[in-house]
């Protein structure tokens, strides 16, 4: 089927730009740019849709070829089934938490839940923001060396210092329009993809066949949960919103989010076969898309930058008020802010980013491991005629997020 064109250019490539456009414009009305539930569900959705974006369809085309979009579900569902555990805790772990009766044992499991949730953080916001580094240099040959160290080291301290003089509103504006930014063109990306798709009628037949190694197939989807990692944050906005409100935006986050990556990974199939050599880097998925339309390959690195600083505000956002949480209130968000941006500079000039980011994919599962643990602990002071079925789904999530910590194999 013969692609319609303008002017001598394909439909899709000239109406791409003007479809992120209209997104963004809606995006950036009042009556949703200032909607608090709009703002509370930013913070989890940016972290979610990260660095993850531009690496899961390159990836999973490797892994599992055709059925990639399988792989994508599920991990999608355990992600769901984790961000179930957290919200279960904000209903119940935090009051207890709050009011000094949460018990000594689920005490000491929340410390060490938050110390792996802190580490991971701060390993984050300094691995997304040199990405943006690499991306933004790369043009000048610079993306490799001392020069991306200290775009990265700007922006942790502009970051650091809006939430220490602004607080949290301002660093949810940041967060809202690069969130805004990234969703318009990742709207131009789906319609781009879907119309390619439907241009050469859903060919499969230059997919990859995927690895015959089950066990290593297995152990790189176990890490790739980390992808969608970001639906805690939603966890330690308790000083600016509501549980009941923070727990309906969480989830309406994962689902979007959730839905954006299966639609994504599905229209890029017919696509594998073209990523050159099979990488898996950010280049692959930009040479991916551009297969589909030219414009979406400049039109993704501007998502790139927007993915890796919106994601890297939104951990800054979670790691502060976790600070706040855990210094019982001592420490503010606004003094937590430049301290979580010191340490990650600090990060940036001492350690490989690449080597250091399989640590913190570990912490992150250990984190989600240990608040199922907590939930168990909760959930066994609770009375009702389904609540062996509530411990019984934990006991499964338990145990795949035991085989996450232990075999994973993390993205970096």
């Amino acid at each position: 089927m013969e692609a319609m064109v303008i002017d001598g250019m394909p439909v899709s490539t000239v109406l791409l730009p003007p479809v992120s456009l209209v997104v963004v414009g809606i995006l950036f009305l009042p009556g949703i740019r200032d909607n608090r539930s709009w703002r509370a569900t930013v913070t989890p959705l940016a972290s979610i849709i990260g660095s993850g974006f531009l690496v899961i369809a390159p990836i999973l085309g490797h892994l599992l070829g055709a059925r990639a979009v399988l792989g994508m579900l599920s991990i999608v569902a355990l992600a769901y089934a984790v961000g179930a555990v957290i919200r279960f805790n904000m209903r119940h772990a935090e009051p207890r938490l709050e009011s000094g009766e949460l018990p000594p044992g689920a005490s000491w499991t929340e410390r060490l839940a938050n110390t792996a949730l802190s580490l991971a953080y701060v390993i984050s916001v300094a691995f997304y923001l040199r990405l943006l580094s690499a991306f933004a240099l790369r043009g000048a040959g610079l993306g490799d060396g001392a020069a991306a160290d200290m775009l990265t080291t700007l922006v942790l301290a502009f970051i650091g210092i809006v939430g220490w003089w602004r607080g949290l509103d301002a660093l949810e504006r940041l967060e809202e329009y690069s969130v805004s930014v990234k969703l318009a063109v990742i709207a131009a990306l789906l319609l781009g993809l879907g119309a390619y798709d439907w241009q050469q009628g859903f060919d499969l037949s230059r997919d990859p066949g995927g690895e015959a190694d089950t066990w290593e197939v297995l152990r790189m989807l176990a890490g790739l949960l980390l992808v969608v990692q970001g639906f805690e944050t939603s966890r330690y906005l308790g000083d600016a919103y509501a549980a009941d409100l923070r727990i309906r935006t969480m989830r309406r986050a994962q689902w979007l989010s959730g839905g954006i990556y299966v639609v994504f990974v599905w229209l890029a199939t017919p696509l594998f076969g073209l990523v050159e050599g099979g990488r898996i880097d950010e280049t692959g998925v930009i040479d991916l898309a551009a297969h589909a339309a030219w414009v979406l390959g400049p039109m993704l690195v501007v998502a790139a930058i927007m993915s890796q600083f919106s994601a890297a505000v939104a951990d800054t956002v979670g790691a502060g008020g976790l600070v706040e949480e855990e210094s019982r209130h001592r420490i503010g968000e606004r003094q937590a802010y430049p301290l979580v941006a010191f340490l990650a500079i600090v990060l940036v000039w001492s350690a490989n980013l690449f080597e250091i980011i399989s640590l913190a994919s570990r912490a992150f599962a250990l984190y989600y491991l240990l608040e199922t643990v907590l939930a168990w602990q909760i959930s066994g002071r609770l009375v009702g005629a389904d609540n062996w079925r509530r411990r019984a789904g934990l006991a499964v999530v338990g145990g795949l997020l035991a085989f996450v910590v232990v075999f994973g194999k993390p993205v970096g």
